[in-house]
């Protein structure tokens, strides 16, 4: 229950406020850009331009007033006589506008408030079509109709007092258009179209003249300028291709420059690749070298802990009983030193006894020789002819065995006999051996220096001695 009283006390708040606000809304007014806002009421008359304001109901009110530009045609339906009395009709346009402050603008809306635009724009025109004949009436046809510019001037400045007291200005006042209706102005120009014309022809004349001269001195120059510019292309091309030239030289030198930096480097780059990585290697070998030594190292030190050790054991289960055996084979070897030492000194002593026994029978046998020898010279200091021929005859018969000892190393011979003299067969052997023979004595002579005929004619003398010397 509570709650909906409380919404209708709500709703009507809302409504109220709706309400209030309304009111307020249409109590403000306000004023466009383009227009002013005439208030009036129990606090005077005022002018709103560009903003709004509270208009009181019931004690104020308010206009609103156009201040926007007011474009209209000023044509005086009567013809208008210039100065020279000639009777013309002109047509002009006027931009007409509200001033802008405030007394301009309260006068204009005492002057034109309550009326339309039509009305307002008709009463404007009746004051300018005014000026505009006082102004046609001290000018000539010749000043309307060439100078409209100056006539624009002299009918703002004579128009500028009166718009002023209706709180107007005009912006522009243009002549739109001039006649007449004896063809005062047609015919006014035609000195000039004549003149104009003449000129024109004598100036069309001189331009073709000039024409003429240009075209032929702009053909010549064109020709020369043709050639120089065929000659500046041909030079221009000549350049262009010794420079295409020189740029395509260069770029192959640079090219060439730029493939030969660029191989250098690529050896550089690969030469630096190829140190970097002989020199990681080298330090990969190096770091495996040092492994390989802490390896050997460890090696060696577990070695050598095995070699202490082995050393300690054998000193522990060895040594001694070598200590024993070398003390055993020292004992040995000294007996056995003594021993052969003996040996040495009996079989020295029995040598030393040996020797000395041939020796002394050498020196005996020697001795013996040497007084056999002795005796022998002795003999042979005796001997005569005769002995000595009994001597190589002696000795003749081994010396013809020596000659023949060749013949028995003969182990069979084989006799193919085809005579039948004593030059064939077993004869043959015979025969050989018995020339050997008597090679023999030849021998004897030619070593002996003497005649084996002659000794043997001596032998007669042996075989009478004188005093027996042949028992002997």
């Amino acid at each position: 229950m509570m709650t909906n009283e409380m919404i209708l006390v709500v709703g009507l708040g809302v409504l109220a406020l709706i309400f209030l606000m309304g009111i307020l809304a249409r109590m403000y007014r306000k004023a466009g850009p383009n227009e002013a806002l005439i208030v009036y009421g129990f606090r005077g008359p005022r002018v709103i331009k560009g903003h709004g304001t509270v208009i009181f109901p019931m004690v104020e009110n308010c206009r609103e007033l156009s201040l926007e530009l007011m474009s209209f045609d000023v044509a005086p339906q009567q013809d208008l006589y210039t100065k020279q009395g000639v009777a013309v009709t002109v047509e002009a346009v006027a931009q007409i506008k509200v001033r802008s402050d405030q007394a301009s603008i309260l006068t204009a809306a005492e002057q034109f408030l309550t009326k339309t635009p039509p009305q307002r724009e008709g009463l404007i025109r009746l004051v300018m079509e005014g000026h505009l004949r006082g102004i046609i009436g001290q000018l000539t046809v010749e000043q309307i109709v060439k100078e409209p510019e100056m006539v624009g001037e002299r009918m703002r400045a004579t128009c500028a007092e009166d718009m002023s007291k209706m709180g107007l200005e005009v912006i522009s006042f243009t002549i739109k258009e001039v006649r007449d209706k004896n063809d005062y102005i047609a015919n006014m120009g035609k000195p000039d179209v004549a003149r104009i014309k003449r000129d024109a022809e004598m100036a069309t004349a001189d331009a073709e003249r000039d024409t003429a001269i240009k075209r032929a001195t702009a053909l010549r120059e064109s020709a020369v300028a043709k050639a120089q510019a065929d000659q500046e292309r041909v030079i221009a091309e000549t350049a262009s291709a010794t420079r295409q030239a020189e740029a395509q030289r260069d770029l192959e030198i640079k090219k060439a420059e730029y493939a030969e930096q660029s191989r250098r480097q690529q050896a550089t780059a690969d030469k630096a690749y190829e140190l970097q990585t002989n020199v990681m290697l080298q330090q990969v070998t190096a770091e495996q070298v040092k492994v390989q030594q802490v390896e050997k190292e460890g090696q060696i030190k577990v070695q050598e802990a095995e070699i202490m050790r082995h050393e300690k054991e054998l000193i522990a289960t060895v040594l001694k009983g070598a200590e024993i055996e070398r003390q055993r084979i020292e004992n040995l070897a000294s007996a056995e030193k003594s021993r052969l030492t003996t040996e040495a000194e009996g079989r020295a002593s029995a040598i030393r006894s040996q020797g000395e026994a041939e020796a002394s029978i050498i020196f005996q046998k020697g001795e013996a020789e040497a007084k056999a020898m002795n005796v022998k010279a002795e003999a042979y200091q005796q001997w005569n002819q005769a002995a000595v021929v009994d001597k190589l005859l002696t000795n003749m018969a081994d010396v013809v065995r020596a000659m023949a000892e060749p013949l028995s190393k003969v182990d069979h011979i084989t006799i193919v006999s085809t005579g039948n003299d004593d030059a064939a067969g077993a004869h043959k052997i015979t025969g050989d051996m018995t020339r050997i023979a008597a090679q023999v004595p030849a021998l004897f002579e030619a070593l002996s220096g003497m005649d084996i005929k002659q000794l043997m004619s001596n032998v007669q003398a042996i075989k009478k001695p004188a005093n027996g010397e042949a028992a002997k």
